[in-house]
């Protein structure tokens, strides 16, 4: 039998981008729900949506958003998020997006540069969320 606090629920939604196979879209474990790194994507197509860092940004938190709603929790439940951008040069862009996002009480962040490319990607956010 296994113990309560070592249980994890794998999360899926199709109302955010579908996660490639070797990852799930979020994980439920110990009290927190942990969000695998999320492009911009539209969940119906695929397709990387928006051309300029703010909507892929909004895309990006779109797809979170609907990720901790299937498991059971929200956007204000975000304790730490990691963005990953391609050009350190959107960083000003995204964070014009992130304050609408978070507009007091942010969570804690951090930061890193996309180690691979992929064509029209320009940011991808991961984040821990309470449950």
């Amino acid at each position: 039998m296994q113990n309560v606090s070592s249980m994890r629920n794998i999360i899926y939604t199709s109302h955010a981008a579908k996660p490639p196979p070797v990852y799930s879209q979020a994980v439920k474990a110990a009290g927190l729900v942990f969000v695998s790194g999320t492009a911009p994507a539209d969940p119906k197509t695929g397709q990387i949506l928006g051309t300029t860092i703010q909507e892929q940004t909004r895309q990006c938190l779109t797809n979170i958003s609907a990720i901790l709603e299937a498991a059971g929790t929200s956007m204000d439940s975000i304790v730490s998020a990691t963005v990953v951008l391609a050009d350190e040069n959107d960083f000003a862009g995204m964070n014009e997006e992130w304050v609408r996002w978070f507009p007091s009480d942010p969570p804690a962040r951090q930061g890193a540069k996309l180690p691979a490319r992929i064509p029209g990607l320009k940011v991808s956010i991961a984040a821990i969320a309470e449950c």
